[in-house]
């Protein structure tokens, strides 16, 4: 999402900008919880996560539940949803962490798995820059560019960044791969109930 980096002071037909410092790493840290705070709670509320005195866990896997609700819950911890092995971690290749892994950026907040980025800015001017970090945030969530066949006929997606355990790609077979397009399909809203007739008044 794109941010002001200031505020407009004043009434609306003579309103003046004034420009807000970058928050601090304190502060990113400090919203970051929040963030991720309010996000725990929303889940609750919809039965969506669950804790005990140590420890809080999704629950997603509900006998009614729909199967599309299936496949994201699979797919956002990372197992195989459908095939011969469902319930399996998906098959990933890794290499040795980065060493700079305990490297703590001042612009990113980052909080139990939650990660908030302030890092960048755009000037009014700066109208290339502007339209690259549009793009970069409407970019769609598998980059074709980065997917390829293996040998034995199955989807090798190769990660951007590698990951902190130094995962690089990440192995599906071609259903799973499908299972896990068909997870990314935003739900559609549940359609209003129709009102009820009046019952008409006896003469």
């Amino acid at each position: 999402m794109l941010f002001l980096d200031g505020v407009y002071v004043g009434a609306a037909d003579s309103a003046e900008f004034r420009w807000v410092k970058a928050p601090t790493s304190v502060e990113l840290a400090q919203l970051t919880q929040t963030i991720a705070h309010r996000l725990a709670r929303h889940l609750e509320r919809h039965g969506l996560r669950e804790r005990d005195a140590e420890h809080s866990y999704l629950a997603l896997e509900t006998a009614d539940e729909d199967p599309i609700d299936q496949l994201r819950s699979h797919s956002i911890t990372y197992r195989i949803a459908v095939g011969p092995q469902p319930g399996r971690k998906v098959f990933t290749l890794q290499t040795l962490p980065d060493e700079r892994d305990g490297y703590e950026n001042a612009s990113v907040g980052n909080v139990a798995g939650f990660s908030l980025h302030a890092g960048v800015s755009v000037k009014a001017n700066q109208r290339a820059k502007l339209e690259r970090l549009c793009r970069y945030i409407t970019r769609p969530a598998i980059s074709e560019k980065r997917l390829s066949l293996t040998n034995h006929g199955k989807i090798r997606y190769e990660l951007k960044t590698p990951f902190r355990d130094g995962t690089t790609h990440v192995i599906f077979e071609p259903v799973d791969f499908i299972a896990k397009l068909a997870a990314l399909v935003p739900k559609p809203k549940p359609k209003p109930k129709p009102k009820p007739k009046p019952k008409p008044k006896p003469k």
